[in-house]
């Protein structure tokens, strides 16, 4: 199960049948400039295979000015 931290919200929640960072950004119908996924302080690409008991961190991107 992959435990996902989603920021700035601050709520966490589990997925079983995520492979891909992609497929975590699709979850929440996000490209890939609109969010960082972060796996132990570093960036996944897209393609990035996403293991089970990974602990993620999906921060989006806000941009001000």
């Amino acid at each position: 199960m992959v435990k996902v931290l989603l920021q700035p919200e601050g709520e966490t929640v589990t997925f079983t049948k995520i492979n891909t960072a992609l497929q975590l950004l699709n979850k929440y119908n996000l490209h890939y400039t609109d969010a960082l996924v972060i796996r132990d302080g570093e960036l996944l690409t897209q393609d990035r295979k996403i293991n089970k008991d990974d602990e993620i961190i999906l921060r989006k991107v806000v941009s001000v000015g």
